[in-house]
């Protein structure tokens, strides 16, 4: 038994509500359960109930016992003082208030059927990766594509909550804060926070700067990193070490202490090829804030960000290694990835610093993008839970990191209406 499970016990009312009383004998009148917040200080705020003659407004606070109020340093917070009923699964000691009156006390061990306690212990069973996963299958496919939609905007929200925490840093720089998190997102799962440390190190001023000359871009950018050999071969890298150092010496730069990955990844996705490519970008495309806020279409995001690499790029993946010739443009594939993960969250932190609510337009987006393709949304494909764009796939990401993996069935839609459907 969890504090969660009575929560979601109150919180629908599922238990019999019929001749409550506290644990003292005074009748009880529910007229409402009050809003789970889950924030800090009482479980539900604005309860409506009636206690004898009493009514009262104010909070309900929930415990598996009654002694857990003075477990959890309860009685020296004024955040729980208007708490008005104390929930219980089973009521082992009083509470008192700092007036010394008692706190009431609802106990609920017997007034919750054993067929929704076993239900519920059913559902918390771990079972591989999913613990409805024999069950969500059942639902309407409406009440899955609504909960998608509701998990996609809370993640689009986390993004744009860091985003705006980085414009503070950055003091309003819209253009400042968009090459970190498109440092990041080049960077990808395998290298994007040692990218993100990497555009941190550098001033986007100096950065600025220097984008009128693709090689001086591109000595920032492998310099930092720490990429260029210290013993260079051919010209272009002998000729980078020497641009980085005087860049170094001029803007009195420090390199992060970063370590980048190469095993195991595609070529096209070493980091030298991505920084070359980032690199690329920023020389090609002036004011690149502007045009990621104006772009309207999937087809123009395509246009801004296809871009190629400096010629040496197109006969190395790494410097001083030479490899067939090939042309290392940014794909289509990897653009949908930046829409997804750094542009529409951008886009969508940038709405919300003007005072719009804009998430439908941005939603629109990712509605034109296939779903991304991974082991947990293939996972949940084979469970019954299919992602048709990359806006579900998204979502399905949420649901599985901030639900699933932490036991939060009892404040999914789908854990919900399962055992709605059991009670």
């Amino acid at each position: 038994m969890k504090e969660d499970f009575l929560h979601y016990v109150w919180r629908f009312t599922c238990f019999d509500v019929t001749q409550l009383q506290t644990t003292t004998g005074e009748p009880i009148i529910l007229h409402r359960t009050g809003d789970y917040l889950q924030t800090e200080g009482p479980d539900f705020f604005n309860a409506q109930l009636q206690i004898g003659a009493q009514k009262w407004v104010g909070n309900v606070e929930i415990h598996l016992r009654s002694s857990d109020w003075y477990a959890h340093h309860h009685e020296r917070d004024s955040r729980y003082d208007n708490v008005i009923l104390h929930v219980v699964w089973e009521h082992d000691a009083p509470v008192f208030r700092k007036d010394n009156s008692e706190l009431p006390v609802l106990e609920l061990k017997s007034r919750v059927a054993p067929d929704l306690i076993h239900d519920y212990e059913k559902l918390m069973l771990r079972k591989e990766g999913l613990y409805c996963s024999h069950s969500v299958g059942q639902l309407p496919q409406q009440l899955i594509v609504l909960w998608l939609e509701k998990l996609y905007i809370a993640r689009l929200q986390q993004k744009a909550t860091g985003i705006l925490d980085l414009l503070q840093v950055y003091q309003n720089d819209w253009e400042a804060v968009l090459f970190v998190v498109l440092a990041k997102n080049f960077g990808l799962n395998s290298n994007g926070e040692a990218f993100a440390m990497l555009a941190q190190s550098i001033s986007f001023s100096i950065f600025r700067k220097e984008i009128l000359e693709v090689h001086l871009v591109e000595a920032l950018l492998l310099g930092q990193a720490g990429l260029i050999p210290a013993h260079p071969l051919d010209t272009y890298t002998v000729e980078l070490q020497s641009w980085y150092d005087y860049l170094k010496v001029k803007y009195h730069l420090e390199p992060p202490e970063v370590s980048l990955r190469f095993f195991k990844l595609r070529p096209d996705n070493f980091p030298t090829i991505r920084l070359a490519q980032l690199a690329m970008l920023y020389h090609q495309r002036k004011q690149l804030f502007q045009s990621v806020w104006e772009t309207r279409s999937i087809h123009e995001f395509y246009a801004l960000f296809g871009v190629s690499t400096s010629p040496y790029w197109e006969t190395h993946y790494q410097l001083d290694k030479s490899s067939r010739k090939r042309s290392k443009r940014v794909s289509e594939a990897f653009i949908q990835l930046l829409i997804i993960n750094a542009l529409v969250p951008i886009r969508f932190a940038y709405a919300q610093h003007l005072g719009r609510l804009d998430a439908d337009a941005q939603m629109g987006l990712l509605h034109l993008i296939p779903p991304e393709q991974n082991a947990i949304v293939q996972k949940f494909k084979h469970w019954g839970i299919s992602a048709h764009d990359a806006l579900q796939s998204q979502a399905i990401l949420q649901l599985k990191q901030q639900y699933c993996d932490r036991k939060q069935c009892l404040n999914c839609a789908i854990g919900v209406e399962l055992l709605k459907r059991k009670s």
